[in-house]
């Protein structure tokens, strides 16, 4: 006996092209010119944002720094369709995402300059960055299987690269949500390159939301350089998961920078890929569409392009000037201090451990 007894296939989707058109027939019904422009706002600060680290890590005045160039979209698309209660689980890129969550510029530049007091996001249960490659998703689907049990109707969303997907720690996230239904949206951003290992070197798969198939997940496939098809996607896929129908997204960007500043892309890809996607940006595509409804002109965009500058400057010159408190390296450890650490942190206090050398003179 012959028989067939799985058949599956990934949905490929897009919204806005490269050329500013937009497919009315997918365009979601609360996506309209307003949000359009506010969307192409929120890309244009995390796109300032990223140039004025970049320069920063360059001057010596941050440390290794992950640009989020070319994605923008992926991100203010994703973060815009989270509802308040939904816990984000990122990994080390999401720059745009913490900023629509709501930190506060400065704060994110303190956590830049290497202090994890900014990374705390008023109102939000969201987790701090992760950079090992894969280890926040069995934190993220356990996140998860948290809020079903508490009936919150709360969904977890966690971010992971291509390469990412090669880890144990995404197969196992992805067959814990399968086998226990939980809400989680796991969000792969197919950049094209782990560090200077391509797409195709990473899996033979057609496509990386197939992997989802084998944990009994959906897999949706979704142009992550179109922000209102990445609105579209992750909303729908939010819907689902809040109904306990956990989601794949790959979405189909691509890293125009490099992997971090410690990292020379040049070694790797070459100009002509770059220039290709380049085209494909997504900025682009949105002021196009903007223009094309008189929406949207050069004045505007210097006058935003000042504004932006104005408040990064002031928001950098805060941070700049942020104190921490030392005896924060004793505390969110534990959900309470246990003795032995109260003993140390006292220890430390009564030693003066955080005074400069000067101060003892």
């Amino acid at each position: 006996m012959l028989k067939k007894t799985f058949e599956g296939f990934v949905d490929y989707i897009q919204v806005l092209d490269e050329f500013g058109t937009v497919d009315k027939s997918l365009l979601p019904e609360d996506v309209t010119d307003s949000m359009i422009l506010e969307m192409y706002k929120s890309m244009s600060k995390a796109r300032a944002l990223d140039a004025k680290a970049l320069s920063l890590q360059r001057q010596g005045r941050i440390f290794t720094y992950p640009p989020l160039l070319g994605e923008e979209a992926s991100q203010v698309g994703s973060a815009m369709a989270f509802r308040r209660g939904d816990i984000i689980v990122p990994n080390y890129r999401q720059h745009a995402v913490f900023m629509l969550r709501g930190l506060p510029l400065d704060r994110w530049f303190v956590s830049l300059r290497g202090f994890e007091d900014g990374a705390a996001i008023n109102g939000a249960k969201d987790t701090p960055v992760s950079v090992p490659i894969g280890t926040h998703l069995p934190h993220a689907v356990g996140l998860a299987y948290a809020e079903k049990y508490k009936k919150s109707g709360n969904v977890v969303v966690s971010y992971i690269g291509d390469g990412g997907t090669s880890e144990g720690d995404f197969y196992e996230a992805l067959n814990f949500a399968g086998v226990f239904k939980v809400p989680l949206v796991i969000i792969i951003v197919n950049n094209q390159w782990a560090i200077s290992v391509p797409r195709r070197r990473q899996s033979a798969a057609q496509t990386l939301a197939q992997k989802a198939f084998a944990a009994g997940l959906k897999g949706v496939q979704v142009d992550g350089n179109d922000v209102v098809g990445m609105y579209k996607v992750v909303k729908d896929a939010l819907s689902a998961a809040a109904n306990n129908e956990p989601t794949v997204i790959e979405c189909i960007t691509y890293r125009l920078s490099m992997h971090t500043t410690a990292d020379d892309p040049t070694k790797y890809r070459t100009d002509g890929e770059v220039k290709e996607w380049e085209a494909k940006e997504p900025l682009i595509r949105v002021r196009r569409y903007l223009t094309s409804r008189n929406l949207w002109d050069d004045s505007k965009e210097k006058d935003m392009q000042e504004e932006f500058k104005k408040e990064i400057d002031e928001a950098l010159a805060k941070a700049e000037a942020f104190k921490p408190d030392p005896k924060s390296i004793f505390e969110h450890i534990y959900s309470f201090m246990p003795e032995v650490l109260k003993e140390e942190q006292d220890a430390a206090i009564a030693a003066g451990f955080w005074l400069d050398t000067s101060s003892h003179e």
